[in-house]
């Protein structure tokens, strides 16, 4: 039975995922605070981490580094609010699996939390067909990418169909979300290397113990815990494409071990004797510069190896940059989705689709992936309506005003315990919602009360921020009615 360690200070919270998992056939072990995290984790690890961003003793980025520093190979998928995507964002970089935001979808969190404990098996692995040549208006599609005859998808294929049939190694830059991952794939596909291995392995999610062990091997014995034979990235990468996403976050050292890998081509398992002769495409990616030619300083990464990587460079530009691709992705990602959930959802309703166009996607590819994938659970209808959407996406012009500001306040119904779209969240006893929802519903309620309905003022009581406060509302649908 695999064992996933639920952190978060809401008790009632705390007991609806244990029971719900259990359902599963999942071990669930409890903490409510992040120290009592790190005492649990030392009594034995889980095979995976569920964790609310926010708790009473520390957030969720000082929780990750220290869970990284000791067990960066388990997987930690973050709870957040909405409001706080820039900061689910953030947690990604740092080595998080994967985040799902509030309301909580059962759904949801079971597919998330399947696909993490299958990743954490071992490094992701493809052998990747050539793809068929399409019709110049065609999309055409990569895997989990796709690729349309925009601007910018023309122009990242001809990088792409230019450096592919070479063996130059390759860094990719673009912000965390944007498709990286993606892009190698696609070069992976059409180089000479197509029938061999496509490795990819997040550089975030590897701790300074066993990062060397993870991309070289170890042999038995070479350190406490080393009871058996690993096979590194590298060694079954031969021969085909290992794809190292967010490289600066490799330590000094195993940066220096890669060096020799790149000059060489051989390695040396932890622990080894021997070398092993290796033949392997390297692509990097990073969200971040590399080298600043300008100021000739060196940043997160050794001067020699960003030299020797630097053969081509491609950048990919982040989603806000690229409006006329979200229609294109969009559709791609409800495809998938369709296909998940067995569902047959045609598209979006032209409403959804303009809302999509003027939001600014702090997450990217990623963001819009689980807004699509969120908004498709709660759909069943032929179309994607706006009421589907979080209420931060749906509203996003609306919320566009100072902190400072007073929005102008609108009287609030007192609906009995919950609306007809709360009550479609919880169309079965599997909700996540229910064992809490009550009291959240009343303190809301009551705090808005003692304030008259002043928003502002009952976030500030509440200890949220204004947009999860106006999440909450919206749920309830509690925000634009008359009494």
């Amino acid at each position: 039975m695999q064992k996933i360690l639920v952190i978060d200070d809401d008790r009632d919270m705390r007991l609806v995922l244990a029971k719900y998992l259990l359902k599963f056939n999942y071990q669930v072990i409890e903490a409510s605070s992040g120290k009592s995290a790190l005492d649990v984790l030392e009594k034995g690890e889980p095979d995976l981490i569920l964790c609310d961003f926010k708790l009473g003793d520390m957030d969720g980025t000082a929780l990750l580094t220290k869970i990284k520093e000791k067990y960066a190979h388990i997987p930690v998928i973050f709870i957040t609010g909405y409001g706080d995507i820039k900061v689910a964002v953030e947690v990604m970089r740092l080595g998080a699996y994967d985040y799902v935001t509030k309301p909580l979808f059962p759904e949801e969190i079971l597919l998330t939390i399947r696909k993490a404990l299958a990743k954490k098996e071992g490094p992701e692995i493809s052998v990747l067909p050539m793809p068929i040549e399409k019709s110049q208006h065609a999309p055409e599609l990569s895997g989990q990418y796709i690729f349309g005859d925009t601007v910018v998808f023309t122009t990242l294929l001809e990088q792409i169909k230019r450096v592919a049939p070479t063996n130059y190694s390759v860094i990719i830059y673009g912000e965390t979300g944007s498709g990286k991952e993606g892009v190698a794939q696609e070069i992976h596909k059409r180089s000479k290397r197509k029938n061999r291995p496509f490795v990819a392995i997040d550089c975030g999610a590897l701790s300074k113990e066993l990062a060397s062990s993870e991309l070289f091997g170890h042999e038995k014995g070479a350190f406490t815990g080393a009871l058996f034979q690993k096979t590194g990235s590298f060694e079954i990468a031969n021969g085909g494409t290992i794809f190292l996403d967010e490289i600066t976050n490799l330590p000094y050292d195993v940066q220096v071990s890669l060096l020799r890998v790149v000059q060489e081509r051989k390695m040396r398992k932890v622990g080894g004797i021997r070398d092993i002769d290796l033949d392997v495409r390297i692509i990097i990616a990073s969200n971040e510069t590399l080298w600043d030619n300008e100021r000739k300083t060196q940043l997160k990464f050794r001067e020699d190896l960003f030299h020797r990587f630097n053969e081509f460079t491609i950048t990919v530009p982040p989603l806000r940059e690229r409006k006329e691709d979200i229609k294109t992705f969009a559709d791609h990602f409800l495809q998938i989705t369709n296909t998940e959930l067995e569902k047959n959802i045609k598209g979006f309703t032209p409403e959804v689709e303009a809302i999509f166009q003027n939001y600014i996607w702090y997450g990217n590819l990623r963001e819009l992936k689980n807004v699509v994938k969120r908004a498709a659970l709660l759909t069943d209808g032929p179309l994607i309506e706006v009421r589907t959407l979080p209420f931060e996406i749906s509203n996003f012009s609306k919320l566009q005003f100072d902190d400072n500001s007073q929005p102008e306040e609108r009287e609030l119904n007192m609906p009995s315990r919950f609306s007809p779209s709360a009550s479609t969240l919880e169309r079965s006893q599997d909700t996540l919602k229910g064992a809490g929802i009550d009291a959240e519903y009343e303190l809301i309620l009551s705090t808005l009360k003692k304030v008259k309905f002043n928003k502002t003022k009952a976030a500030k009581i509440l200890n949220i921020d204004r947009k999860t406060l106006y999440n909450k509302l919206d749920q309830y649908q509690l925000l634009n009615k008359k009494v």
